[in-house]
């Protein structure tokens, strides 16, 4: 579980995403929407873990598994983003989201691949910003919408 002790100890790499799915909870949604959004968290926070881990691997020049988990976790926050946002959004013609997404994604698994923590650092800037502006574009539309 992701603790304010936790995330003190360790570097955050979805506090962009992580912030917005905690907020995407706390908004009154229809049952539907809220457990999307309570798995886009969950997801969130599992990642941001994974990633830390996957961090201090690359850090040390270790092959841990921490590395080899970090692709799944990534692709289970982009898939229950995806399902978030909905197809429309999500594939749509038009929309940034899913290309932003997963071109960022796809360089965070070539950095992991190729030890380079710095490619890994500033792909999941740019990861975590598109993950949270997905998540965000949702409430956007909702109270438009309204």
């Amino acid at each position: 579980m992701h603790t304010a002790q936790h995330a003190a100890r360790e570097p955050a790499f979805l506090p962009f995403t992580v912030a917005a799915a905690r907020a995407a909870t706390a908004v009154p949604a229809d049952p539907p929407a809220l457990a999307r959004a309570q798995v886009v968290r969950r997801h969130a926070e599992a990642a941001d873990d994974a990633a830390a881990d996957c961090w201090t691997a690359l850090l040390a020049g270790c092959n841990t598994p921490a590395r080899r988990v970090l692709p799944t976790k990534l692709r289970e926050l982009t898939e229950a983003t995806s399902l978030y946002v909905g197809s429309h959004c999500w594939y749509g013609t038009g929309s940034p989201h899913r290309g932003r997404v997963t071109d960022a994604e796809a360089r965070i698994i070539d950095a992991v691949r190729d030890s380079d923590g710095a490619e890994f650092a500033e792909a999941f800037a740019g990861y975590d910003q598109a993950v949270a502006t997905a998540v965000t574009s949702v409430r956007g539309r909702t109270s438009t919408s309204a």
